[in-house]
């Protein structure tokens, strides 16, 4: 089972596989945006080329675990998705601090800042189907 996870943002969406076996998040993209047609017909080029079952799109949670104006975008592009003919489950899942967590990391390589901006909503996307494949691996193996 493949599971395709997007950061989406205002400007930019970062996009993530999993591998066929659900272990692991590998980076595929980042999309600049440039409008309804545009972002539905990469995606659905992407969705062609990995026949996801599954979509996680990162729900950016206030950090007192409400749900702001950025996160109803979000719920919006997941219904904008299945419009457009995705058929799969599509999961929203917590991404708090993981754009701060791919800075970090693409620092601490000493990635110039022009790569991390590049890079950034990929990782993200990344760091978010990481946590939800985990977490789902952990649950099946009888973990908390």
């Amino acid at each position: 089972m493949r599971i395709l996870a997007m950061d989406v943002g205002d400007r930019r969406i970062g996009m993530a596989i999993s591998d066929s076996l659900g272990l692991m998040a590998h980076g595929i993209e980042t999309l600049v945006r440039k409008g309804e047609k545009h972002d539905m017909e990469r995606i659905g080029q992407i969705i062609d080329i990995y026949k996801p079952d599954k979509m996680v799109l990162g729900l950016p949670i206030n950090m007192n675990g409400t749900i702001g104006p950025q996160s109803e975008k979000v719920k919006k592009f997941g219904d904008l998705i299945k419009e457009h003919g995705f058929t799969g489950d599509i999961i929203y899942w917590d991404e708090r601090l993981t754009s701060m967590q791919a800075n970090r990391i693409m620092i601490d390589a000493d990635v110039s800042r022009k790569k991390r901006k590049e890079n950034v909503d990929m990782m993200a996307a990344i760091f978010i189907l990481q946590g939800y494949l985990d977490f789902t691996n952990n649950k099946k193996r009888g973990g908390n």
